[in-house]
C-alpha cells in the first residue's frame, strides 16, 4: 500500500523550482532596493504605523505596513497553490 501523503517526484521538482525562483526574486528585490531606495521608502511610513519617542526610548510598530506585507504574501501563497494544483 502506498501512503497518501507521499509526494511524487514531479511535485517535488515543482516545489524546488518554486523555491529557487523565490530566492532569485528576493535577490532581485534586495538589489533593486540598494539601487533605488524609493522602492522601500513606503515601509514604516504608512498611516497607522506607530512610532512613539521618549527621552531615552523609542517604540516603533509598523502595524499597517506589516498588514500590507501579510496581504501580499497571502496572495502570493494563494497563487502558488493555484499553480501547483492543490
Amino acid at each position: 500500500m502506498s501512503d497518501t501523503n507521499e509526494q511524487s517526484p514531479m511535485e517535488l521538482s515543482k516545489a524546488l523550482i518554486l523555491i529557487g525562483f523565490s530566492i532569485v526574486m528576493l535577490g532581485v528585490l534586495v538589489s533593486l532596493g540598494q539601487r533605488a531606495p524609493w522602492i522601500y521608502s513606503w515601509f514604516g511610513h504608512l498611516p497607522g504605523d506607530v512610532r512613539i519617542e521618549g527621552e531615552r526610548t523609542l517604540l516603533y510598530a509598523p502595524v499597517v505596513s506589516m498588514l500590507v506585507v501579510s496581504v501580499v504574501l497571502s496572495v502570493i501563497g494563494w497563487l502558488v497553490q493555484r499553480v501547483m494544483g492543490r
